[in-house]
């Protein structure tokens, strides 16, 4: 008898089905960095941290981002892989932090799932409230509530991960109708909003030497980074495109849309609302926008935006990590049931289903914290530290997988070594002081959104979590992974070193 998880030799290397385009691509990516919520939410998030320097922190946090995201454009070039980042820091640098890598965006999108179903309720029982809704029975509904917002929420969950189990394809196109609504109203609204603002626009909202101190400086980019998180999405399904370039082409296209968008809303929001405003109202700050700017019911369109913005991106959250988990099964760092793929539909649908059962336990969890607006703050701090480490990880991977461009082609080697090894140094740097700074601040652990040694502890938790599970994967798995780096769909036996 074998002693392989599966209980016999491993079987043969499952595949996706390769049905989407460029532009489904982006319909996906764009989803997942969700936009309209990031405007709606992270905005307010940030500037409680950044003051009115939104347009200076999206600026100076899109730079770093651009390196990271040529890192996986070069590399999806030469290996394009559902696990992406676990495969290619795996082979370039370490088995395990590569492992580490793909855990981390695992954990990071069940916890970014968990706290977009909250918003999801939120927008919902928000948009009650404007049809005049306001009681269901005996039960007075609470936008607010962390309790009503994710069980509102969970309802939406479970419906979107149905959806996504039915193929990639048809998510897509759903995702494409909600992006299109988004945009036009989005564009509308904060057009509307940069003309007729009545707070008067200023240069030193581009001024990022006017953020209040150093820690409010790295905080504000690291929340700028978390509003970028997503773009990668598109190399989530790199095995599932027609051609591995349109997956580059997606990601590049949505990271440069995200910038404009970000920028348009800083300066609409900034021009419409005080500081104090912005920074008050938390999940309720794309609604209350749309009021100061119009009357019902065209007030209520923007909320309406921010519930499909929710909605597109918790299904978004779920294929990309369905497809992460389904590389590293592949690769027997995880259990086989996450590669199982649906003769029907040609998806990982079991995993997907996982997904959506895991975001449900969590979301659920974080009832601890009884207030929506705490429970975003922490969970969006601790997403921003890790996604910060996996893009630094995997951008040092491209600069030590194509070092050898520096002497070929010292241009080439410019782009594909020293613009990713700056990128990846500055994010290092970045969440080390930041979460320093977390330890600092406080001299005790206590369950809130305000404590140091609480918002510390999560990021902390999940790295720590990724290096137990790859002992059990090396170990007991005997995964071949850990010997290797490299997946079990890589063509090439060396690594590749130069790419145009």
């Amino acid at each position: 008898m074998s002693d392989s998880p599966f209980g016999a030799d491993p079987p043969a290397r499952p595949e996706l089905r390769r049905s989407l385009s460029v532009v489904d691509g982006v319909a996906v990516a764009a989803s997942s960095t969700a936009a309209t919520t990031s405007i709606g939410i992270g905005l307010g998030v940030t500037a409680g941290v950044v003051g009115p320097h939104l347009p200076a922190i999206m600026l100076l946090a899109f730079l770093p981002v651009l390196g990271i995201a040529g890192a996986y454009a070069r590399l999806n070039r030469v290996e394009p892989n559902a696990g992406n980042g676990y495969v290619w820091v795996g082979r370039s640098l370490s088995p395990w932090l590569g492992f580490l890598v793909g855990w981390v965006n695992v954990v990071a999108s069940v916890a970014f799932l968990a706290y977009t179903t909250a918003v999801t309720g939120s927008a919902l029982l928000q948009l009650a409230g404007e049809a005049g809704l306001h009681r269901v029975g005996s039960l007075g509904l609470d936008p607010d509530s962390t309790a009503q917002t994710t069980a509102v929420g969970i309802v939406v969950l479970a419906a979107v991960t149905l959806t996504a189990v039915t193929g990639v394809r048809t998510a897509a196109r759903l995702q494409s109708g909600l992006l299109v609504f988004e945009y036009v109203v989005l564009l509308g609204f904060c057009g509307y909003g940069i003309v007729t603002g009545a707070h008067s626009f200023r240069l030193s909202w581009f001024d990022p030497f006017a953020i209040p101190s150093p820690t409010a400086l790295a905080q504000g980019l690291l929340l700028s980074v978390f509003c970028y998180w997503g773009f990668e999405a598109a190399f989530t399904v790199n095995e599932e495109v027609r051609d591995p370039e349109d997956a580059s082409r997606a990601g590049t296209i949505t990271l440069v849309t995200m910038l404009g968008l970000f920028l348009l809303g800083s300066l609409a929001f900034q021009r419409v609302l005080s500081p104090g405003e912005l920074a008050g109202h938390g999940a309720q700050g794309l609604a209350y926008y749309g009021d100061r700017l119009a009357d019902q019911p065209l007030a209520a369109l923007p909320l309406v935006a921010l519930m499909f913005s929710a909605v597109a991106s918790l299904q978004a959250g779920v294929i990309p990590t369905a497809r992460g988990m389904f590389a590293m099964s592949r690769d027997r760092t995880l259990g086989p049931v996450w590669s199982k793929v649906s003769a029907r539909y040609g998806t990982p649908a079991a995993g997907t289903l996982l997904i959506g059962a895991l975001a449900v336990a969590v979301a659920a969890g974080a009832l601890v914290i009884p207030r929506l607006a705490d429970m975003i703050d922490a969970i969006v701090n601790a997403v921003g530290i890790v996604v910060a480490l996996s893009y630094a990880l995997t951008a040092l991977a491209a600069a030590v997988r194509f070092r050898a461009l520096l002497r070929a082609d010292w241009r080439q080697g410019v782009r594909a070594v020293l613009l990713p090894a700056l990128s990846a140094l500055a994010l290092l740097g970045l969440g080390g002081y930041l979460g320093w700074s977390f330890y600092a601040s406080a001299d005790h652990l206590e369950p809130r959104a305000d404590n140091g040694w609480f918002l510390l502890l999560m990021p902390v938790a999940m790295i720590v979590s990724g290096f137990a599970v790859a002992a059990y994967a090396k170990w007991v798995r005997r995964s071949p992974y850990f010997h290797t780096g490299a997946g079990t769909d890589a063509d090439a036996p060396e690594l590749l070193t130069t790419s145009h």
